[in-house]
Formats: C-alpha cells, sequence, structure tokens
C-alpha cells in the first residue's frame, strides 16, 4: 500500500475496457462514475482494444465535457498530476485481461476498479466499499451485491454474506462478485492474460484475491449488469475454453460435488449448444454422478436433442438475472 492509503479517501483508479462499439453503454458507464459523491480523488482510464482510439476519445470527450468533473488527483504542489480521464491503446496481449493490465499499469492510485463498459455503478458504490473496505484490516479486495437488468427487467442478486471466501467461489461461480464491482489495493493482483478469449479471467482474480484474504463485500446492489449485450455470451466454444482452463489452473473446483456438478454441467450445455452430441452427453453424465440434482444436465440433453434451442434457454434464465 502507498503511503497515501491512510488517509480516509484513498485515491482510486477505474479501469473501463472497450473496444469502441459501444458508444452509448460507454458514455452511460462514464455518467455513472462521473456521478459517483465520494470525497477522495479519482481517475478513469478508457482502455481501447482492438478499436480506433481517436474515435473513442471523442467519444469520452462527448460524455466529460458537459459532466461533473470527477476529482483530480493532486501532486505534492497540490495541482493535477493527469488528465480526469485518459484513453489509451491496449498495450499488452490483445483482449479484455490485457486491457485492464494496460490501465493498472497506467495507474498511480491506491485503489484500483473496474467497471465494463455496457454496466453501470449506482449511487454510493465507491464509497461503500472503500468505506468497507478501511473497515476490514489487511483486506485486499472488495465486491458488492448487482442488479441484472436484462430488457425492462431487474433482478437482484446477493452474495448472502460480507465475507467471500475461497470457498465459496469454488462452490459456486457466484455471478453477483462480478468484474464491474471489483475493487482493490494497486498491486495486489493482475489479471491472468493466459485466459483463453478471455474467459473466466473475472472468476479467477476473485478465487486468487479470496485466496489472500476474504473479499470484502458490500451486500447491497450497487452496480447494474446489463445482459443481452455482452461479446462473450454465445462464444460456446470460447466459454468451453475458458471453463477448461479454470479446471486446469484451480483443479479444487473439482473437490466440491455442487461446484464440479455446476461447471461439469455447463460444459455439457455449452457442447450441446455446438451440436457436439457425444461431448455433451459425457458431460452431463460427469455432472449426474457429482451430483444428481445438477439442473444444467438435463436442459444440455434437451438442448442436444433439439428440443429446445440454447439461445432461448439462455434468454429464460436471463430474465430471472440468472446465467447458465
Amino acid at each position: 500500500m502507498s503511503p497515501s492509503a491512510d488517509i480516509a479517501s484513498p485515491s482510486v483508479g477505474v479501469v473501463i475496457p472497450t473496444d469502441g462499439g459501444r458508444p452509448e453503454a460507454l458514455a452511460r458507464a462514464l455518467r455513472a462514475v462521473s456521478a459517483q459523491d465520494y470525497p477522495g480523488s479519482v481517475e478513469v482510464i478508457v482502455v481501447v482494444d482492438g478499436g480506433p482510439v481517436a474515435d473513442v476519445a471523442e467519444q469520452v470527450a462527448d460524455v466529460i465535457a458537459p459532466a461533473r468533473p470527477l476529482t483530480p488527483r493532486p501532486t505534492a504542489e497540490g495541482t493535477p498530476d493527469a488528465p480526469l480521464v485518459r484513453v489509451l491503446p491496449n498495450r499488452r496481449r490483445p483482449g479484455l485481461p490485457g486491457a485492464r493490465n494496460t490501465g493498472i499499469e497506467a495507474l498511480s492510485t491506491d485503489l484500483v476498479a473496474f467497471c465494463d463498459d455496457d454496466d453501470e455503478w449506482l449511487p454510493g458504490k465507491l464509497d461503500a466499499q472503500v468505506s468497507a473496505l478501511a473497515a476490514e484490516p489487511g483486506a485486499v479486495f472488495a465486491s458488492c451485491a448487482i442488479e441484472v437488468a436484462y430488457g425492462s427487467r431487474r433482478v437482484p442478486r446477493h452474495a448472502g454474506t460480507a465475507r467471500v471466501t475461497r470457498a465459496h467461489l469454488v462452490r459456486s461461480r457466484m455471478v453477483m462478485v462480478h468484474s464491474s464491482t471489483f475493487l482493490f489495493r494497486r498491486g495486489s493482483l493482475r489479471v491472468d492474460e493466459s485466459a483463453p478469449a478471455g474467459q473466466n479471467e473475472d472468476w479467477d482474480l476473485a478465487l486468487r484475491a479470496a485466496g489472500l484474504r476474504p473479499i470484502v463485500n458490500v451486500d447491497s446492489p450497487l452496480v447494474r449488469v446489463h445482459w443481452g449485450a455482452s461479446h462473450y455470451v454465445a462464444r460456446w466454444a470460447d466459454r468451453i475454453a475458458g471453463l477448461e482452463w479454470m479446471l486446469a489452473r484451480h483443479p479444487e473446483l473439482t473437490v466440491d460435488p455442487r461446484g464440479a456438478a455446476r461447471i461439469y454441467g455447463q460444459l455439457a450445455f455449452h457442447h450441446a449448444a455446438l451440436g457436439h452430441r457425444r461431448e455433451a452427453g459425457r458431460w452431463a453424465w460427469r455432472a449426474f454422478a457429482a451430483r444428481r440434482a445438477e439442473p444444467r444436465a438435463p436442459i444440455a440433453l434437451a438442448v442436444a436433442a433439439r428440443l429446445v434451442p440454447a439461445r432461448t434457454v439462455v434468454s429464460l434464465l436471463h430474465t430471472r438475472g440468472h446465467g447458465i
């Protein structure tokens, strides 16, 4: 922790990755960050991954100029040492993990926060998390509950605990421990850029964070997560690769029967969505063997048998604030 981290309101750097293809969503995310009533200084790094940097810079300027300015981070002389919002190209490995690490490297703040370009922070998010983190000696990482937005529906998702442990994250993916809720001490963690197609890099980061100390969780919905515009939702092959990467990286994920069955059921579903009936059946059997009540296994078999389209299943689950 840097010396200034001992002050009442540590400085916060916000990393927002984007490819420039969702200007309206990015504008919404920036407005939500700028509207935070936080007494400390805040910097924002918008990292452009593969898109036109100049175009994104113009989008950002259109949003920030008329908005209430974020508090600049002062130097020892008392003047800002950087623009309130900077737009940078991804200087690391292409993809979401590299973009996040580019933002982390560009910051000199006490804390780092993530916000996806299609999500939005709700009022009080930053202040509540910083206060919770400060109240927990030695804590390095914080999250909060979320509100899932899908069409006109809003569904809150709570963790049901003020401390998220590694055991929690092994037993369940815990969708509410979402990347747009992450707030952590700069220098404590980095994103693993080997995550295939950026899949599950946030789950991996949360697992590693919880391995250091339990994650401090503010169990109120302080981030609105917009489903339906995700780049990843139907990239079935990427999702398979991401789950296989997690199983290889975190072998303990197969120890808890409930957690293992969930992953096996997801693999069965993704293979079924691709028309891989044999692989879907194999993973569904493993899911049943681990936990007979695992609901994803029969759903995957129904998709494999072409009784229901995979996208229909996902859409129905999303209306309830859940994913597969």
